[in-house]
């Protein structure tokens, strides 16, 4: 296992590591109840449309177009889009400890997820993430969205560091598999007290 010494990088997921996730199953769930929407419909739109979002290939009101206002609506896009803003709520206790081990260990932290650019742009800006990450690797920004390989290889060179210097932080198994793959150091996160422990395993101790 690697050591302190050796880790230099942390690579971050943001929904459901740093902060709950920003436009999930449960959140269009609450938009279906709340706006009196179609869910079947609501749901076969959006997974036809939303990878193409996240890629940064679309605007956020070009993806509202197609998923919700294909049709007149008794509300405005306005108003569903601070709706959309509003799901998003920190996890404390992660946006605490990551500051900490920054300041600890000087190392660079980068931010690797899966998001549009709308949305990534108010969860960064809301909950002043740039006030501890170095870069981000957003699917928006850079065009890939997490499977695919090409956007660790991006992270790791605008980081400018080797794979075994790296730790992610991630909730999907998969993502952490295909990391894993490139010789990146990958912690599948499902709470707190179990990522801490991880993290001391490579030597970042608080």
């Amino acid at each position: 296992m690697a050591n302190h010494a050796n880790i230099t990088t942390l690579f971050l997921d943001i929904g459901g590591v740093l902060l709950t996730n920003g436009w999930d199953r449960a959140a269009r769930k609450l938009a279906v109840q709340t706006y009196g929407l179609d869910a079947l419909e609501m749901e076969e739109r959006h997974h036809l449309t939303f990878d193409t979002y996240e890629e940064g290939k679309l605007t956020l009101d070009e993806y509202l177009s197609r998923v919700v206002f294909y049709e007149d609506r008794s509300f405005t896009r306005q108003q569903f889009r601070e709706f959309m803003f509003a799901q998003s709520a920190p996890y404390p206790e992660m946006l605490e400890m990551v500051t900490q081990l920054k300041a600890k260990y000087k190392l660079k932290i980068a931010i690797v997820n899966n998001e549009g650019r709308e949305l990534n742009e108010h969860r960064i800006r809301h909950f002043n993430i740039s006030s501890f990450v170095d870069f981000y690797i957003s699917s928006c920004f850079v065009h890939f969205r997490k499977p695919d390989a090409d956007i660790y290889k991006i992270a790791l060179d605008i980081a400018q560091v080797k794979p075994g210097e790296v730790v992610y932080l991630e909730d999907r198994s998969m993502f952490v598999d295909v990391a894993n793959g490139l010789g990146i150091n990958g912690i599948c996160h499902t709470d707190y007290e179990s990522t801490r422990g991880k993290l001391e395993a490579f030597g970042l101790i608080l």
